[in-house]
């Protein structure tokens, strides 16, 4: 039977069936064993964890184990630069930076300001450029330690890049790229080349190192086909595979899909400004009825809410208080005005909040960023 959604690092539609994605994926569930890892060694369960929204995984027994036998790990994450930087986008960085705090670890943040070009039409170098230095003011700005995190954009790092991607471009076949990916004939040889630059960070740690150190990749799992390949091709060149992390993805205000930077009056940037941001929520879709009096009759639903997806995934850490919200909503005592006024106020404190400690990393952007001067092979 078809499936009714779409998931590929390039796009994502329909209603996701993430349960189903672990078996299209051949990933593992993020089970009691590994969850009791990260509480032994955080002390805590991270609301990311306890709700299932970071739910699947590979070989994360083998960070742990790394962990306990003093070998330790690296990060890798990365962004995608063709527009600004959404909560979409924030909330597995969010999540990136707690790791970052509880395990004291390096994080490399690959900017693909390459591939953003050579897969979309509409946009030239020097945009993908402006967009990957403005989204870095975004993870600075989430309090990421500056001696830990290097940023670096791939056509600016190209030298240190290149010499591993050349190795995973020489494992990986045409036909492989194809099966992954839906490429055909009339796929861009860049695209076609695009996924040994997006491994080769996994491996880059290593390199500089001079010896293998193990890596855990958190990300959306729509981007878990790239490094599938990466994992496929690691030992062959003499690396470790990569390990994953996987976070489902924040819904749109309208209800269904993945909060997306091509539907800017569905997502809520870091950039907007306050009556933007109660615009947005004051339209997006909830799971109210059609009118107030049919509500407080038949009650609300918020398993289709956005407005609650929102509390659910960022912004209500408090369990008791989403769980009593959801009970109100259903019995038709809590109504969608409410709702919408209760996250705009969060959304609103978070992102100003948020907005002045972007422009003070532009004071500090350049300790973040990786050059190709620093870090060379001896």
């Amino acid at each position: 039977m078809p499936e009714n959604f779409v998931v590929t690092p390039w796009e994502v539609t329909g209603d996701i069936d993430y349960e189903r994605l672990i078996e299209m994926f051949g990933t593992q569930k993020i089970d009691s064993k590994i969850i009791s890892k990260f509480v032994e060694h955080t002390g805590e369960l991270h609301t990311m964890l306890r709700r299932g929204i970071f739910y699947s995984h590979r070989d994360m027994d083998k960070i742990f184990q790394d962990v306990e036998s003093g070998a330790g790990f690296v990060m890798y994450t990365g962004r995608g630069p063709s527009g600004h930087t959404h909560l979409g986008h924030l909330m597995p960085w969010l999540f990136t930076k707690y790791l970052q705090d509880k395990f004291g670890i390096e994080l490399y943040f690959q900017m693909t300001d390459d591939e953003k070009f050579m897969f979309n039409q509409n946009l030239t170098m020097e945009d993908t450029r402006k967009y990957a230095y403005e989204n870095a003011l975004d993870i600075i700005a989430l309090g990421f330690d500056p001696e830990k995190t290097h940023i670096f954009l791939d056509t600016e790092y190209s030298n240190q890049l290149y010499k591993i991607a050349i190795k995973v471009a020489k494992k990986v076949t045409f036909n492989t790229t194809k099966a992954v990916f839906g490429f055909n004939n009339s796929t861009n040889i860049g695209s076609i080349w695009f996924t040994s630059m997006q491994a080769a960070p996994a491996f880059l740690p290593s390199v500089l190192r001079g010896r293998n150190i193990r890596c855990v990749i958190p990300c959306a799992i729509d981007q878990d086909p790239h490094f599938r390949v990466a994992r496929d091709i690691a030992e062959g060149i003499g690396f470790y595979k990569p390990a994953l992390l996987h976070c489902k993805m924040l819904p749109s205000l309208a209800g269904s899909d993945k909060m997306s930077a091509s539907l800017p009056n569905t997502s809520i940037f870091t950039i907007d400004k306050p009556k933007d941001i109660k615009k947005k929520i004051g339209n997006a879709f909830t799971g109210g009825c059609v009118s107030v009096e049919e509500q407080k009759v038949k009650g609300g639903n918020p398993d289709i809410c956005s407005v609650y997806q929102y509390l659910y995934y960022i912004f209500e850490e408090n369990d008791a208080k989403l769980e009593d919200r959801k009970t109100k909503c259903r019995s038709g005592e809590l109504l969608c005005g409410y709702c919408k006024q209760y996250l705009t106020e969060k959304v609103v404190t978070f992102i100003e909040a948020h907005q002045v400690r972007r422009e003070q990393a532009r004071e500090i952007l350049e300790k973040f960023m990786l050059r190709d001067c620093q870090g060379e092979e001896k």
